[in-house]
């Protein structure tokens, strides 16, 4: 028998990307690196590189939920992370199973988009994922398009940030983190929790190497709390991180790579 250590653990329930850099591949990495044990839920293989995705395969529902189920009738599971939901029997079924173990830490990023631009998410998805995934959510972690879809508004400015930001609380969610890389200038988050705003700001890095950044980001948060951090603190964490992965970045695929999740251990 081994040595017994509290480790913290949180879980992943996304898509997968066999090119590695995004999806299910990021967040094990990103809870891998950040000292917390990682469990998975696959929701859709994908056909994917750098450069694009060329096929998906979504995975039954019932194999979906009974991979929840598995994991969290095993393991003391602190923080739960959703991301590729393509259709909307796999958000319902995915909530359904949630509500049935009374999650209390969700980390929801509404992925709707790949890097290369191609679709994740189906069309009659969007109703499911803001009727009944957002309401669910602690928090949501959308860049500027995906906010800008789940609101209806046009983003332009921070007033803009922040007024979506209000609308997402509107639908539910605890609170939100509005993503800024989409807009000029420094790239500045928005944390918005339904009284307050926060804002996180990094300097702006030129890198094609931003393949994963959302997964990866919102799987830093869910780290965070996993490790009994506040949401604040997660955020900050998350923010660095990010920064420091894509300043660390490496070429790998002709299109866009990666970032480099293990920046502090690998030369």
């Amino acid at each position: 028998m081994g040595e017994t250590i509290d480790v913290p653990k949180a879980m992943t329930i996304a898509g997968s990307d066999s090119g590695g850099g995004a999806g299910i591949q990021a967040d094990l990495k990103t809870f891998s690196a950040l000292g917390v044990y990682g469990a998975s839920c696959i929701t859709a293989i994908t056909a994917q590189n750098t450069v694009g995705v060329f096929g998906i395969h979504e995975v039954p529902t019932e194999i979906i939920s009974q991979q929840i189920d598995a994991v969290l009738s095993d393991l003391e599971i602190k923080c739960i992370k959703t991301g590729m939901l393509s259709s909307s029997n796999i958000i319902e079924c995915v909530v359904e199973t949630l509500l049935n173990h009374q999650v209390t830490w969700l980390v929801v990023d509404p992925v709707m988009v790949a890097k290369s631009g191609d679709s994740l998410l189906r069309a009659d998805a969007l109703v499911s994922l803001k009727s009944k995934l957002i309401p669910i959510a602690s928090v949501v972690t959308p860049n500027i398009p995906e906010a800008e879809t789940l609101t209806g508004l046009t983003i332009f400015n921070e007033t803009d940030v922040k007024e979506c930001a209000k609308r997402i609380v509107e639908l539910g969610a605890r609170a939100v983190v509005i993503k800024g890389g989409h807009l000029d200038g420094p790239a500045t988050d928005v944390l918005y929790d339904g009284y307050s705003f926060d804002e996180f700001t990094s300097p702006r890095i030129p890198s094609t190497n931003t393949h994963g950044t959302g997964c990866t980001f919102a799987s830093a948060i869910t780290a965070g709390v996993a490790k009994n951090l506040t949401l604040l603190e997660a955020v900050a964490q998350a923010k660095e991180f990010v920064t420091e992965a894509i300043r660390s970045s490496y070429d790998i695929g002709s299109g866009h790579g990666p970032l480099n999740h293990f920046y502090k251990y690998w030369a």
